[in-house]
């Protein structure tokens, strides 16, 4: 081998080194290859998994129009085969008369001389340089050592390729995972604070559309035999959720019985009635949402926009971690939701049974009273007792009245939609004085009773700190036994304070507290976008601190607007 020839391979050799592309290494080869030796044409093979054939056959010096007529590449059969079978350089005057050979289809290239080196990568057969045509006379020993020396080159390059690609892999793979932590650990900082069904699907659709990507993610849950869309989040076409099939009507319900995610890309064909030809999407990516063994849903996403609009394999795995933690937030809610409701079903009964028991206890009680001392009048003949009788019904009608306004300003004080909140409490904390003797300490400071602001508090805002007070004072007189309560109601930046506080015998947090007035409340507060905050223990009382955002309305139609709410 001349000095300049030597010389080019070990530019070639640093400049291969520094290439991490394996295409552009191979390509690279091929070029160098045809160079240093003058022939026509240059091929490289690449082994496949098991070294018994050809997965891959890149070529030099064929234009793209005869590769195209040629058709099918080589598998590694023929002459070709040899080399696979025993990886040494082979050099032929003429590869057609090779006893080997299979021949060339009909639109190839004559070919000549033949030259085959393989490329070793650590010491195993990677591929082959295949070179052909050498114009003149046939490949010389000169020829075979630049291609062996070229070959080593190349083997060198391909493991650093390969190396870099396989880190690069790994990177990959390591941050998508670490994505995907980051994206659980969103969720279950987003969804820690929130009770709301809704409110916690309209968080995952959004969470999961961002994760893979895709140009519109939505969320069916099952509803008896039915799925239901019941969140989406992107490109959202109307009438979607809320949309509704059975199960067997759609892939949706397929991936649900079958509990296994599945990637579609014939949506027009598969989806079915569920979605429907109006997504105008081409792929999907489908993953149940199983809790606990039940399958309580399906989260879908259509067409990626970066790199898509097909899903890959590392979108499927990532959704199917992120749908673990979204079954176990939609469960969640759904539970919440279904004891919220039953708690507030029961708190509403109670509350009828307390103003029924009232009301036949005071009101029906009087009036039946009345009824029978008005009866005896009629049938007594004396005057007096008529006029004794007289009295004794104007005494019982003014007690029924009374009552009756106890009872009318419980359920809505007249104050409350005229004058405001403060005036509200006030009259509240003096019928629970005159009807229970418990002193009952009442500070109110608020902006607008003090004069410090020319607006109300909307009335959904006024009536919730209302009844919040309301429940807390007949929980402690019914169930505290306490000998004083204090209530301060102020306004701070934003927000609200509530602040409720008894001597009595209080509870056990560790055990909780299983009465209506508290599950009430808290629904009130949930629905407010407030906080409730309960302190206490076993004989030494309890304190309700609840914060709720203020939001107002102009002082010239707060009393209309709260009049107008309350009818």
């Amino acid at each position: 081998m001349d000095a300049q020839t030597l010389s080019r391979l070990m530019d070639v050799g640093r400049g291969l080194l520094s290439e991490l592309d394996l295409d552009a290494v191979l390509a690279r080869m091929l070029e160098v290859a045809r160079e240093l030796t003058s022939a026509a044409y240059a091929a490289v093979g690449i082994l496949d998994e098991r070294h018994e054939g050809l997965e891959r056959f890149l070529t030099s010096g064929i234009d793209a129009r005869t590769r195209a007529a040629i058709g099918d590449l080589p598998r590694g059969h023929g002459v070709l085969g040899l080399l696979i079978k025993d990886p040494r350089p082979l050099r032929l005057s003429d590869v057609g008369a090779h006893p080997q050979s299979y021949g060339l289809p009909l639109s190839h290239p004559p070919m000549g001389n033949f030259l085959g080196v393989p490329i070793l990568v650590r010491g195993v057969a990677w591929g082959h340089l295949y070179l052909t045509s050498k114009p003149g006379s046939d490949f010389t020993d000169v020829d075979e050592e630049a291609m062996v020396v070229l070959a080593d080159w190349a083997a060198i390059a391909v493991a650093n390729a390969r190396l870099y690609h396989e880190a690069t892999a790994r990177r990959d793979q390591l941050e998508r995972t670490v994505r995907a932590l980051d994206t659980t650990a969103e969720i279950s900082s987003a969804i820690g604070g929130e009770i709301e069904l809704d409110r916690i699907l309209e968080l995952l659709a959004k969470r999961g559309r961002a994760l893979v990507d895709a140009r519109t993610v939505m969320i069916a849950l099952l509803a008896g035999e039915e799925l239901e869309v019941v969140a989406a989040a992107g490109v959202v076409p109307d009438g979607l959720v809320g949309r509704r099939a059975t199960v067997d009507e759609s892939a949706l319900g397929a991936v649900l019985r079958s509990r296994r995610p599945e990637r579609l890309t014939d949506l027009n064909r598969r989806v079915g009635r569920l979605i429907a030809a109006d997504l105008n999407a081409q792929t999907g990516l489908m993953v149940p949402l199983v809790h606990r063994g039940r399958a309580v849903g399906v989260l879908a996403a259509f067409d990626r926009l970066e790199g898509g609009p097909e899903f890959s394999a590392d979108d499927e795995r990532l959704l199917q971690a992120f749908a673990a933690t979204a079954a176990t937030a939609v469960a969640t809610g759904q539970s919440v939701a279904s004891h919220s409701l039953d708690g507030s079903i029961r708190a509403s009964e109670a509350e009828r049974s307390r103003w029924a028991r009232e009301l036949h206890d005071e009101t029906l009680q009087e009036l039946g009273g009345l009824r029978v001392l008005l009866s005896g009048a009629r049938r007594s003949q004396d005057p007096g007792r008529r006029d004794e009788a007289l009295d004794q019904a104007i005494e019982l009608v003014t007690g029924g009245i009374a009552n009756l306004r106890a009872l009318i300003a419980d359920l809505r004080p007249a104050a409350l939609d005229e004058i405001g909140t403060g005036a509200a409490l006030t009259g509240l904390v003096e019928r629970v004085r005159a009807t229970s003797g418990l002193p009952v300490e009442l500070v109110v400071d608020l902006d607008f009773e003090s004069g410090r602001a020319a607006t109300r508090h909307v009335p959904e805002l006024e009536e919730s700190v209302y009844r919040i007070v309301q429940e807390a004072l007949t929980n402690a007189v019914k169930h505290a036994a306490a000998d004083h309560v204090r209530i301060a109601v102020s306004e701070e930046e934003h927000a609200v304070v509530v602040l409720v506080a008894d001597d009595g015998r209080g509870f056990d947090e560790q055990q909780g507290v299983t009465g209506y007035g508290l599950v009430g409340m808290r629904e009130r507060i949930a629905l407010a976008r407030g906080t409730l905050t309960v302190s206490s223990g076993a004989g030494e009382g309890t304190t309700l601190e609840v914060r709720l955002p203020v939001r107002r309305v102009s002082a010239a139609t707060g009393g209309a607007a709260a009049a107008s709410a309350s009818r």
